[in-house]
């Protein structure tokens, strides 16, 4: 069912996942620089971490990148834990269980950071970029308490 041009697609997005993984060791490090690359150029971009609200547009988008990355220094490589995924045509999606370790604000010690990602790429001018990242600390189950607020 497959043939060559969608063998070709598959090839080009888990290439781009790999260099987005890279990316993201890199993040942990206190650089979005290549984070950034990774990204699409569109208005429609989204981005939610839990460190602050999702933002929309560019700017946005490479706001909290910086503001994110500034709390992050020395992390060691990410493993990542496909949970899910799928591509057709120019969409894509994974879901993955982020792991890494670094040092968070003004900690001394390497701490592990757990992350429950999805991401959604699209193809831009022939390559695959991520459209939407949003990630949370929830990766176990927690109790219905916990979605009530105070």
């Amino acid at each position: 069912m497959g043939g060559p041009e969608v063998d070709q697609v598959f090839t080009e997005l888990e290439d781009a996942i790999a260099g987005y993984h890279h990316a993201l060791d890199v993040f942990v490090t206190g650089d979005p620089e290549p984070q950034k690359k990774m990204f699409s150029t569109s208005e429609d971009v989204t981005l939610g971490n839990p460190l602050g609200p999702p933002g929309r547009g560019r700017e946005a988008v490479e706001g909290i990148m910086d503001r994110a990355a500034a709390v992050l220094r020395d992390g060691e490589p990410t493993t990542f834990e496909r949970i899910s995924g799928r591509a057709v045509h120019d969409m894509a999606y994974i879901v993955e269980i982020e792991r890494t370790r670094a040092k968070v604000a003004g900690s001394s010690q390497l701490t592990p950071v757990a992350l429950r990602v999805t991401t959604v790429f699209c193809r831009e001018n022939g390559y695959w970029k991520v459209l939407h990242r949003q990630a949370d600390t929830i990766v176990s189950a927690r109790p219905a308490e916990s979605l009530i607020q105070s």
